[in-house]
């Protein structure tokens, strides 16, 4: 089973598009691309150097960009995706990526978006002297209560020994200058708190524009940074992304449900290494491949060969069906024919580390179960079909 995953700001390097200019695609693309996120994306992928690409409003755009280039490198026609590829996750604006990936979104969209998004995150930094400092090891529950004891967030969980703090840059150094025991603090190179609720500003600002933006079900399982669970409607997931912004990144739960899902490869998109380098931790016999450069097509193809199998969902009349969000136990609360009224309980999935209601995002008559009562369910296993009534 094949995952692609795209990683988020930090992963930009000076001049890391100049090799995938080489390819007939990429240069009309970008050049497209500029025009739609207002930004010359080819000057700053090759001769812009680290401190122009640092800024929130340039390194956003310019990693989505990279991101959707390295898809359409590995599948010229996105529908041929479908037949190879099985799930998608995003760390932090990857997730725009990893939407359009799945054609929840259109590529258009999603650059408008995260134009918006990099803008807005940019003026919410610029309010307030906040910033983020990398906690290394230490006891996870140990470092949590530190971090909150001095008024940070946890805003990012990266696994591996990986928490992210952030908040105010004086009761960061407080934080740096007294850490957990058995940990390092390092202060990171951003603009300010990403993912706490000083970014509450650009939230509002995403969620106006989301409102216009068109969306479908995704065609392949994707994986939400809020808790690691599957979403399947188009709308939920962006509305999920747009309040991710100010809320923590759980990568480590992501990779947990690739674990649960039982992913046997992975491969990351431009500018590729960073999520490689947590997935092999925490992932060991899980095959991967970080997609650098163009030189790493050829392997990247082989891989695919090898691992590839077409998506559950490719022909499933998404309008209408409920997939499970996590691995674990299905119980039904309703019955054949009942109709269900706009986000009604439908059932609910029972496992060690969640019990999640299963609710209708539109209203509609349950025509066929998926799954039985009591049935083992994984991430993203359709449940039921509904015959949608028009509400909401």
């Amino acid at each position: 089973m094949l995952a692609i995953v795209a990683p988020g700001q930090g992963a930009q390097t000076p001049g890391f598009l100049e090799p995938w200019l080489e390819l007939p695609r990429t240069r009309p693309l970008l050049q497209w691309w500029s025009a739609v996120s207002g930004l010359d994306l080819i000057h700053y992928g090759t001769k812009a150097d680290a401190e122009e690409i640092r800024d929130t409003a340039i390194a956003q755009p310019l990693l989505v960009a990279a991101g959707l280039i390295g898809g359409i490198s590995l599948f010229p026609h996105p529908s041929d995706a479908f037949q190879k590829l099985s799930v998608v996750a995003g760390h932090s604006v990857g997730e725009l990526t990893a939407a359009a990936g799945a054609r929840a979104i259109t590529a258009e969209s999603a650059m408008v978006l995260v134009r918006e998004r990099g803008i807005a995150m940019a003026t919410a930094s610029a309010a307030f002297p906040t910033g983020m400092s990398a906690v290394l090891g230490g006891d996870r529950d140990e470092v949590l209560a530190a971090i909150a004891s001095h008024g940070l967030t946890a805003a990012n969980e990266n696994g591996a020994g990986q928490i992210v703090a952030a908040g105010d840059l004086v009761a960061l150094a407080k934080f740096s200058e007294n850490p957990p025991a058995g940990a390092r603090v390092r202060a990171l190179s951003v603009a300010g708190a990403f993912h706490t609720n000083y970014m509450s500003p650009a939230v509002e600002r995403m969620e106006s524009l989301a409102r216009s933006v068109t969306v479908h079900d995704p065609r392949v399982k994707v994986i939400s940074n809020r808790d690691g669970a599957i979403v399947h409607h188009g709308r939920d997931l962006l509305n999920r992304i747009v309040g991710q912004v100010a809320s923590p990144v759980r990568w480590d739960l992501c990779m947990r449900t690739l674990e649960d899902l039982g992913v046997t490869a992975i491969i990351e998109m431009p500018p590729a290494g960073t999520l490689i380098g947590l997935i092999k931790r925490a992932l060991p016999g899980v095959e991967t491949l970080a997609l650098k450069t163009p030189e790493d097509i050829p392997a990247a193809v082989d891989l695919i060969a090898r691992h590839g199998r077409p998506s559950t969902l490719i022909d499933q009349p998404t309008w209408r069906m409920l997939v499970a969000p996590f691995a674990g136990t299905f119980h039904r609360d309703a019955e054949l024919g009942d109709e269900i009224p706009y986000d009604g309980s439908v059932g609910r999935v029972v496992a060690k580390r969640e019990n999640t209601e299963i609710t209708a995002p539109y209203g509609g008559v349950i025509i066929e179960w998926l799954a039985e009562e009591g049935d083992p369910v994984s991430p993203g296993q359709p449940l039921v079909r509904l015959h949608p009534t028009g509400e909401h």
